[in-house]
């Protein structure tokens, strides 16, 4: 009696793995692609320039950390670089650079 139970247990295992074999083969989105942008820091300026050699809208902002406390961090606004564009990101502290990165945001 047993043996029949077990075979459509089995069955429905069967059943279940190729259901998520199907599922798994499905075309996954293309990852978004970043402009590539380089950062240069000459005393207390920063300068970021960035091209998007691709075929998609990135939108780019510059971050300075100043290293001063009384020095306020400074952000430039977001600006979109299109296809085979670039542009040249600026931003400051009154006396020393910590640190200087810039963020993508697609579209």
């Amino acid at each position: 009696m047993r043996f029949p139970f077990r075979r459509a247990a089995l069955t429905v295992a069967l059943g279940a793995v190729a259901l998520t074999a199907v599922t798994a083969a499905a075309p996954s989105p293309e990852p978004a692609r970043e402009a590539e942008c380089h950062t240069r820091v000459r005393g207390s300026h920063v300068t970021a320039r960035c091209y998007n050699g691709n075929a998609t809208t990135d939108r780019v902002q510059l971050h300075v950390q100043c290293t001063h406390w009384w020095d306020p961090a400074m952000d430039t606004a977001a600006v979109a670089v299109g296809p085979a564009a670039r542009v040249v990101l600026a931003q400051r502290c009154w006396l020393q650079v910590r640190r200087a990165w810039v963020t993508h945001t697609p579209g």
